[in-house]
């Protein structure tokens, strides 16, 4: 199968890419670049077999031009971007998905599957675990342009041509490109450089997590698994053992740490998400999908990956591993213009 990864120079791409090459597909990646620097000193960067340089508001029907299925990626990925200008967050991660569902079901290609986001259930409080039809609460832009996207390439739907929602729980894990902007790979951060694991809240809001090398392993089993099963159809992407209370992270994160302090400030207001989910339809009805990671598992591989990489407080929390503070970095020294598109100044 052919397949084209938006977003490849991220966070999740190059997990997804290795895992495409190693179960014998032929890999595209499409990407502007914004983070292909951002590449970790002792972790190589994993290449497709071509790769495109492009702004996702501007892929072309060549692109496209034999590809089996589309794995949507590319994105301003997380909240605190998304506040950054949320007239942006929806002209690159709705108009632009928009646009790429309409070129890829235009080209023939008969599967597209689209990173959106547990985030859609938003503030939920203590309901139960919420199945893919529950109602969506999105507090944020981000979060809002992943329901409207789903509405959006939902409605091009066609006998032959599937897309595919995969509504990932919050991702965390090592790979060539970490981030240290998500609370379980921030914590271990912390946790690491300056001994502390300090919770900005009372530690009660549930948060869903999954690896992403899991999230990776879905998406390929959607790309990958017989139209009935999946066509027109969301999944929630996790496990069901884990929805963790933020102070449950933060203790996870102590075992693998425990000379560090941890202090729940007790802090409310701020960020109102608090959700579980249900993840059972993907793990009993998406053919080829088992999660492989647990919550202690990963915490010890970033454990390994800071001390290997010898980072500090300096280094960890700097542009490297902060998605806001490389972007923040690119308007500052006109590498992105107000657009965020890329200018001809170094990245």
């Amino acid at each position: 199968m052919h397949i084209l990864i938006t977003g490849n120079q991220g966070f999740i791409g190059p997990v997804l890419t290795r895992l495409a090459r190693e179960a014998g597909h032929r890999t595209t990646g499409l990407d502007i670049g914004y983070f292909k620097t951002c590449v970790s000193p002792l972790t190589p960067d994993i290449l497709p077999d071509r790769q495109i340089v492009r702004d996702v508001r501007d892929v072309r029907e060549e692109d496209l031009e034999g590809v089996d299925a589309v794995i949507h990626l590319a994105g301003l990925s997380n909240d605190p971007m998304g506040a950054l200008n949320p007239d942006l967050t929806y002209d690159i991660n709705l108009e632009a998905t928009a646009r790429l569902g309409e070129l890829a079901r235009d080209a023939g290609v008969s599967r597209f599957i689209f990173a959106s986001s547990c985030s859609i259930y938003g503030a939920a409080g203590n309901e139960g675990a919420l199945d893919e039809t529950a109602a969506f609460n999105p507090v944020s832009a981000y979060a809002i342009s992943k329901v409207r996207s789903e509405e959006r390439l939902s409605a091009l739907a066609t006998d032959s041509f599937s897309p595919v929602f995969m509504r990932n729980a919050t991702a965390y894990g090592v790979s060539p490109r970490t981030r240290f902007d998500l609370v379980v790979n921030n914590l271990s951060g912390w946790a690491h450089t300056a001994g502390i694991i300090k919770v900005m809240s009372d530690g009660t809001p549930w948060r869903p997590l999954v690896h992403i090398e899991d999230i990776s392993r879905a998406a390929l089993a959607a790309a990958t698994a017989p139209r009935e099963a999946i066509h027109n159809q969301a999944f929630n992407v996790g496990r069901n053992d884990a929805n963790y209370q933020v102070r449950d992270i933060a203790q996870a994160v102590k075992a693998a740490f425990p000379a560090a302090n941890l202090e729940i400030t007790g802090e409310t207001g701020g960020d109102p998400r608090s959700y579980k989910v249900d993840f059972t339809k993907a793990l009993t009805a998406l053919p080829g999908f088992a999660p492989q990671w647990t919550l202690e598992k990963g915490v010890e591989e970033i454990a390994r990956f800071l001390k290997d990489n010898g980072l500090s407080d300096g280094t960890f929390d700097n542009r490297l591993f902060i998605r806001l503070k490389q972007l923040k970095y690119g308007l500052d020294t006109g590498a992105l213009d107000a657009s965020l598109r890329r200018t001809e100044r170094p990245l």
